[in-house]
């Protein structure tokens, strides 16, 4: 019993830290229609910057506001390469996510940097707010997870309502209503895309302080993972009206990560995890393409 709740523990944490992360891509792929490539390399940037901070005794939280913001400068380079270069939204991706391992390096000092002794977000709670410290299941990285996760998605509706936010989902959908309203199109794409490289390279600044330490290549994959996330929640959730599209978005994060643990604990190594990652991915684009087709044949 102590096994499966462990598991499921570590389904709940790992499922809301890379939620804050899905909530960057359903920023970038649905609203932007924007294939950002970006997120590979400004995740493992907010891990870099909340790294340095803690290495040189900064308060945690304020490491976390750092990450976002050198995310959102890692945004703003693709939507400039894009918008004002007029690089292909692919190219200009992939040539941000190859300088930012660089730069990641470059922050860091070195590809792997442990920092076990600092204080963290996660120790940083009284524990009279932890409902079971000392006497059974630590539950600090899911209630801190938790509190940031809903913070940002609250944050996010919010923004998404404002008139800004509504030239942002334009930007997207249709480009002629923000050029009649005598703004330009690129301007917000820039925008949105700084926000969802913010909010990735939060979830990459999370991560580090809840595993302690820093890899350059953490950021491997991140965007299957979440664009797995966004799909899976979308299209499982879609006939629930009631919820918000960013709540499915964040119940399809911890669902995968719930498929993913589950492979692992029916015996799948380690070193096939991206193998497992990747044929998860696969089954949910096909089985998203054939809702599509089911739903052209009815209508």
């Amino acid at each position: 019993m102590d096994i499966f709740l462990a598991i499921l523990l570590d389904i709940l944490e790992q499922g809301l830290i890379y939620g804050i992360m899905a909530l960057g891509l359903y920023i970038s792929y649905k609203i932007l229609n924007f294939p950002d490539l970006t997120v590979d390399g400004s995740f493992p940037l907010g891990a870099a910057v909340t790294t340095l901070f803690l290495m040189q005794g900064a308060n945690p939280w304020l490491a976390l506001l750092a990450a976002i913001l050198a995310g959102c400068l890692a945004g703003l380079m693709t939507g400039v390469l894009h918008v004002f270069l007029k690089i292909n939204e692919l190219f200009s991706g992939i040539l941000s996510m190859t300088i930012l391992y660089s730069v990641n390096l470059l922050i860091v000092g070195r590809s792997n940097q442990p920092f076990f002794d600092r204080d963290t977000i996660f120790n940083s709670l009284p524990a009279s707010l932890i409902p079971s410290a000392g006497r059974g299941p630590d539950f600090r990285v899911a209630i801190v997870a938790f509190v940031i996760v809903i913070g940002m998605k609250l944050l996010l509706d919010y923004f998404l309502k404002t008139r800004k936010g509504l030239l942002l989902r334009a930007a997207g959908d249709n480009q002629q209503v923000v050029n009649a309203m005598g703004i330009h199109p690129g301007s917000m794409k820039i925008l949105g895309l700084a926000l969802a490289n913010g909010l990735v390279a939060l979830a990459g600044a999370v991560l580090a302080q809840q595993q302690g330490f820093f890899e350059v290549s953490m950021g491997t994959g991140i965007m299957v993972m979440g664009l797995a996330s966004v799909i899976m929640g979308t299209v499982l959730f879609t006939r629930i009206s009631r919820l918000s599209p960013t709540t499915k978005v964040l119940l399809g994060a911890i669902l995968y990560k719930a498929l993913v643990s589950l492979a692992i604990n029916l015996g799948a190594p380690a070193s096939m995890l991206n193998l497992v990652r990747g044929v998860l991915f696969l089954l949910i684009l096909l089985s998203y393409q054939f809702g599509q087709k089911g739903g052209q044949k009815h209508a």
